[in-house]
């Protein structure tokens, strides 16, 4: 994938990145390396689940080819993210029922990367991830993809219940895929124009998403284990939306 990649030189530029929603794919530090800016970094790093590693100052020689990294260099994803209010606004001029898919957190790069391109193959129309504590669309997500990161409008929002004020304002109905319901999934109506949330992991769907909600859906189990891998849960979610919509 490194033909997809881009290069940023120096601590205070790729802290500018990652404060402006730059997508990272990957940081070199140098070894042993110090300062408050440096320290800044690591804690963004920290914070925003950015994969790093520290290298010998010869490998960022050979990575900025020897421009003045400061110690510091990263590697960025040309993924373009949309806006989403320029999108709801080019969408309520069409005479469809959009879908949007709404990502809570997902933290595992592969299942974003299986997320996205089931989204793709089953007419999603904008999938939204949150700035801060969702996996980052690298090369490995990319890569799980199969590309589709590059084909379906992608939209990183601050906060998810900013997206879901906006999408409500848009009268499109919330309705979130999570087991603390008793309504099957195959109860709720995805004919208008919907937007479906998936939790992380772990975690699931943040409570203050659940309550602003239009529906809660789950899908039913019938073994012993008591989950789905979140991509399989997606995908069961978005074809029943596809068989009702046919």
């Amino acid at each position: 994938m490194e033909k997809d990649m881009t290069k940023i030189f120096g601590l205070r530029a790729i802290l500018e990145a990652i404060d402006s929603g730059q997508e990272i794919e990957k940081i070199y530090l140098q070894k042993e390396i110090q300062g408050s800016l440096a320290k800044a970094l690591q804690h963004k790093i920290n914070e925003n689940n950015i994969s790093f590693s520290y290298v010998p100052i010869e490998k960022l020689h050979k990575l900025s080819k020897f421009q003045n990294h400061q110690g510091a260099v990263a590697k960025t994803s040309s993924i373009q993210f949309k806006d989403l209010d320029e999108l709801l606004s080019e969408m309520s001029e069409q005479d469809t029922s959009p879908l949007f898919l709404l990502l809570d957190q997902i933290s595992d790069v592969r299942n974003l990367g299986a997320i996205l391109r089931t989204a793709e193959c089953t007419g999603v129309n904008a999938v939204i991830v949150p700035s801060h504590g969702s996996a980052p669309i690298n090369a490995d997500a990319i890569k799980t993809s199969a590309g589709a990161a590059f084909k379906l409008p992608i939209c990183k929002v601050n906060h998810v219940l900013d997206a879901i004020y906006q999408l409500k304002a848009h009268d499109i109905q919330i309705v979130s895929i999570t087991e603390k319901t008793d309504t099957a999934i195959y109860d709720i109506d995805f004919t208008p124009p919907t937007a479906l949330v998936m939790g992380s992991e772990h975690k699931g769907i943040t409570t203050s998403v659940l309550k602003n909600s239009d529906h809660r859906g789950k899908l039913p189990l019938s073994g012993t284990i008591d989950s789905l891998n979140v991509s399989v849960a997606c995908g069961a979610a978005l074809y029943e939306i596809v068989r009702q919509r046919r």
